[in-house]
């Protein structure tokens, strides 16, 4: 478990990391033109070091399902592990700034106050979104839907945004993500009436279009907005948005030490580093890494939960984790082969 003293330098070094990143981004070069599937603005090595990042936030998402199981085991509503963690994330980063005495340079121009405030309505309608879900259908199939349906809005909003149609990358990479997420959750069955599944899979589907707008609108910088501050105060507002909901839930956490280490825990691992390296690697991912950049977080959680959980993976799960790794490959390989042919 992470201690307090390790906090502050967990959020140096993965911010050292991000600001390097969208410091190369900004060096435009002539490999980067040659790429429609790139980001303005964005060479070969800083796409794959996106990549890198996203594939990063969804490792560290992946053991938050974990640490919200434990959570709940000891009797917390699991609205108030969603407030929570937005909260304690959104804290944790906040503190840092004030100690680094960076808090009076938050920016007081239209479009980053925008920005955070989508951000923080965003998080808090997903959050919001996902947990209605598991109110109407199994928590299998809500996960499914929610984390299934991220990769096709986000490529449907990039050949949108662009006007045109989805290039044989991409879509290889949607298509392999989705059958292997399928195939890795089991095709979990909702049993409930026709109308009450219909309410769930909206609310899932809803929370699945939430986080891709999330992801589209982070995938631009705003001029003079600070990394740290776009995630830390936009946590901090969507926690602030889910309060009330999570008062009227129930907030209450046992005054132990597991429980109240878990939730620092999961405010500054799978919360605040995890969407740090989330924005981080938006900026320079390319096209196809933008869509399937949350695709390890239900592997990591697979692996957790056999290992931790003594949970077993059936062959069909097997399949499917293969194939979403082949999904994360397909951006590498492309990339690897275009730079082979010009090189």
């Amino acid at each position: 478990m992470t201690s307090h003293a390790d906090i502050p330098a967990c959020l140096s070094t993965l911010e050292y990391a991000v600001v390097s990143e969208n410091h190369s981004a900004a060096r435009p070069s002539a490999a980067a033109s040659s790429s429609s599937s790139l980001p303005a603005a964005s060479s070969p090595g800083s796409a794959r070091r996106g990549f890198a990042l996203l594939t990063a936030a969804g490792v560290l998402w992946g053991t938050g399902g974990l640490a919200g199981h434990l959570l709940q085991a000891d009797g917390v509503p699991p609205l108030a592990v969603a407030a929570y963690r937005l909260l304690v994330a959104g804290a944790l980063i906040t503190a840092f700034l004030a100690a680094a005495g960076r808090l009076g340079r938050l920016p007081r121009s239209r479009p980053p106050a925008v920005r955070l405030a989508a951000n923080a309505l965003l998080h808090a309608v997903f959050q919001s979104l996902y947990f209605a879900s598991l109110a109407f259908i199994p928590v299998g199939l809500a996960t499914l839907v929610k984390i299934g349906s991220v990769p096709v809005f986000v490529a449907v909003g990039i050949c949108l945004a662009a006007r045109r149609v989805p290039s044989r990358r991409l879509a290889a990479a949607v298509l392999l993500a989705v059958a292997g997420l399928a195939l890795l959750a089991g095709f979990p069955a909702g049993d409930a009436p026709p109308l009450t599944l219909a309410l769930g899979l909206a609310c899932a589907l809803g929370a699945g279009l939430t986080f891709s707008v999330m992801t589209l609108l982070n995938r631009a910088p705003v001029a003079g907005l600070d990394p740290l501050v776009n995630v830390g105060v936009g946590l901090l507002a969507g926690g602030l948005l889910l309060l009330p909901a999570g008062l009227v839930a129930g907030m209450a956490v046992p005054a132990r030490p597991l429980p109240l280490a878990l939730l620092v825990f999961l405010g500054l691992v799978p919360t605040a580093l995890a969407y740090l390296a989330y924005f981080g690697g938006l900026r320079t991912a390319s096209d196809a890494g933008a869509a399937v950049g949350t695709i390890a977080e239900p592997l990591t959680a697979a692996v957790l939960s056999m290992v931790l959980l003594g949970e077993q993976m059936t062959a069909a799960g097997a399949v499917g984790a293969v194939l979403l790794l082949a999904a994360m490959g397909v951006d590498q390989a492309a990339e690897a082969l275009r730079r082979r042919r010009s090189g």
